[in-house]
């Protein structure tokens, strides 16, 4: 059976987000999204307050790249990123305020 054929389907961001939180069980994996994420989050921010578009192609690839680090060193698994881009990319900035409000540990 091809991969595709054994791929979850997520019908809602509410029904992913239990799986996304579970691939991301490891502490270390969830404090270098949350640096990533905070990085690129100032980094956009300064992309608007100078008006310099770079930044934020810089600030995503901060964030993937701290998290992705997190995946393939500390989880030791493959980031959602690769079959539910749209779904991670909330899940991110879900998990990071989440980490903030004490909801998800660091």
């Amino acid at each position: 059976m091809s991969d595709s054929a054994t791929e979850k389907r997520f019908g809602s961001f509410a029904e992913f987000y239990p799986f996304y939180l579970g691939e991301h069980s490891n502490s270390t994996c969830r404090r270098l999204h949350f640096i990533g994420t905070s990085i690129g989050f100032v980094l956009i921010v300064m992309a608007i307050v100078t008006r310099n578009p770079m930044l934020i192609l810089y600030g995503l690839l901060q964030g993937y790249a701290f998290a992705w680090v997190g995946h393939f060193f500390f989880e030791h698994n493959r980031p959602a990123t690769f079959k539910y881009p749209f779904y991670s990319f909330i899940g991110d900035w879900r998990m990071w305020a989440d980490m903030w409000r004490g909801k998800v540990g660091f």
